[in-house]
């Protein structure tokens, strides 16, 4: 399957991430533009306190609200190795930022480092979507890439059929040992209301972007609204190694397909 990107967006950063309450990025469909009295308008803030109650409980919420052209249909899930209480404070966040940053959009997404939330008036529960990426890469390159790429291929194969069986929701993590001094992690994750097919599809084409975005990088992260890939060469997910390092220096890409 091919894809022809346009650019948007070339943004280099001094360090890795932001505050923890800062979003990685958002969408605002502007084809989908509403009134801001009207009844989807409305439908769209009644879901969101909902959200935020349900979501944390279990790490993921879908329902929906309305009927006919004001029907809104929702999505939030949290990232599946973290606590119910960052779950809640990240969805909480989320709830509060969409509004302020899509206030006026019937199709709005919004990524966390630890959740991410969707409303639109369009049906997409059980569907892969791709057509919207953010692509976080590490400005440094490894120094054994032909090493590098081999172990990072290996790991992404294993926790990527990790992911689709249906006990794990969704989500693979690993590491591997690439020195006595250097570790690979590396996580993938799905939202739940995806088949094991679709999940493996939208995996697929997520890591299929590291040639192209990431190509020999020592860290990467490719956000998709139906799925979420990274990898980097210090400990990300919990449980954490306390003895490794934090990160480093960063660029940001964001594509439509």
């Amino acid at each position: 399957m091919y894809f022809i990107y346009k650019i948007l967006l070339l943004l280099f950063l001094c360090f890795w991430g932001a505050k923890a309450d800062d979003p990685l990025g958002e969408f605002c469909n502007r084809n989908t533009n509403i009134s801001k009295g009207g009844k989807l308008s409305a439908n769209i803030d009644s879901l969101l306190p909902e959200i935020a109650l349900k979501t944390p409980s279990t790490g993921f919420f879908a329902t929906t609200i309305g009927k006919d052209r004001d029907q809104v249909y929702a999505l939030a899930q949290c990232r599946g190795d973290v606590s119910t209480q960052d779950c809640s404070k990240c969805i909480q966040d989320a709830t509060k930022q969409i509004r302020q940053r899509c206030p006026n959009q019937a199709d709005a997404r919004i990524w966390y480092d630890y959740c991410f939330l969707r409303y639109s008036n369009k049906s997409f529960i059980g569907e892969v979507d791709t057509s919207f990426g953010i692509f976080y890469f590490n400005v440094e390159n490894v120094t054994d890439p032909e090493g590098f790429n081999k172990e990072l291929g290996a790991l992404m194969d294993h926790i990527r059929a990790q992911a689709v069986v249906p006990k794990e929701e969704g989500l693979g993590k690993g590491k591997a040992v690439l020195s006595p001094f250097l570790t690979l992690y590396a996580l993938v994750q799905c939202t739940r209301d995806l088949s094991e097919i679709s999940c493996a599809q939208c995996l697929a084409i997520a890591v299929n972007n590291f040639p192209t975005f990431c190509s020999n990088r020592k860290g990467c992260r490719v956000l998709y609204s139906s799925c979420y890939v990274r990898y980097e060469l210090y400990p990300f997910f919990f449980p954490l190694d306390s003895n490794k390092t934090g990160p480093s220096n960063t660029g940001r890409v964001t594509v439509y397909a």
